[in-house]
Order: C-alpha cells, then structure tokens, then sequence
C-alpha cells in the first residue's frame, strides 16, 4: 500500500513538471490586424513576430506549423459578439542548415502553395505576414459594427504514440494568441 502510494506521489509530482515545462509559452506578437474597406470588401493585413530563441529553433531545421485563424465578429450590445465568418491558413516552416535550403507551405484548405527561398528572413517574412487577406464581401452582411480576430496557434511536434493517451492534460499548442482590431462600421446601423 506505501509503495503504490510513493510511485503514485511521484508520478503526480512528474506530471506537474511536465505540466509546468509544456505551459511556458514562446513569446510571439501579433501585429495588427489592420482591416480596410475597399470596394464593398473587407481586407486584413496582420503579421506574426517570433521571439529570438523560437526563430534559432527554425534555424537549426526544427519544422515548425503555424495555423492562421482570420474571424469576423458582429458586435452586439446585450449579447455575445456573433461570429459570421472565417478564414484559417495553415503555413509550415522547414529549413536545412546544411544545404542552406529554406522551404515554406501556405494553404487555406483548397489550395496550397509550395515556395524555395534564398533566405531565412525571407521565408519568415512571407509565411508569417498576411498582407491583404480579401476576407468577404459587405453587401453579404447585415448592417452593424463589426470587427476582426486574428488568433495564431503553433503546433507542438506529435508525441510517441504511446505517450499521447496518458498525458492527455498535456497541450498541443507551443503557444495560441489572439488579438482584435478596431471596431468598424458596415452600412447604417440604427
């Protein structure tokens, strides 16, 4: 009876490290989300800044996959904002060190883009800024204020299959942030 309960202190005590460890989070910024109103469409442009030690991470040909979530809210005063739509981009980083290759993929779910870049900071730049997203049409919406939620996740590298089940308290995000723009206007609003 002692002995289960020392291995079950320790195995408690173990699951709190792994929990301690997998929370400290990658410093990461959005920027923006910058929404502007052209011809009856919404754009955005955001983009993704990483913290030195993440971006050394890339370097040395960790692969890493960033999944881009771009929502439309409509803002209500009694009620919860509503969501109306949204768009997610997932794009994955690969570099190899040695043959100094840098590979990056976008996708949206129908189409994906495979591109070679010369640089790392070229890579970076294109796989972690959006620059004008045509998100929806106006005409399709009501009337209202509205605004954008930008909300970026990357993806932790798949535990041994074995490992999974019995930590299911483990997160599979390195880190997940989110950030809104202003408030804007569609239509006339009463």
């Amino acid at each position: 009876m002692r002995q289960n309960l020392k291995i079950f202190y320790r195995l408690l005590f173990l699951s709190f490290l792994l929990v301690s460890f997998s929370s400290l989070s990658i410093a990461a910024e959005i920027t923006g989300p910058e929404v502007t109103l052209n011809n009856n469409e919404i754009h955005v442009k955001t983009s993704l800044s990483l913290e030195e030690n993440y971006l050394q991470e890339l370097r040395n040909g960790i692969e890493k996959k960033f999944i881009f979530y771009i929502d439309l809210f409509k803002v209500w005063k009694m009620w919860p904002n509503e969501f109306v739509l949204g768009e997610a981009l997932t794009r994955t980083l690969k570099s190899d060190p040695v043959k100094s290759e840098f590979i990056a993929t976008s996708s949206d779910g129908n189409i994906i883009i495979k591109k070679r870049f010369k640089s790392f900071e070229s890579m970076t730049n294109w796989v972690l800024s959006i620059d004008d997203l045509k998100l929806t049409n106006t005409r399709e919406l009501e009337p209202g204020i509205y605004f954008v939620r930008i909300t970026v996740e990357s993806k932790i590298r798949k535990l041994p299959p074995l490992i999974g089940p019995f930590i299911i308290f483990l997160s599979e995000n390195e880190f997940k942030i989110s950030k809104d723009s202003p408030n804007f206007r569609i239509g006339s609003v009463q």
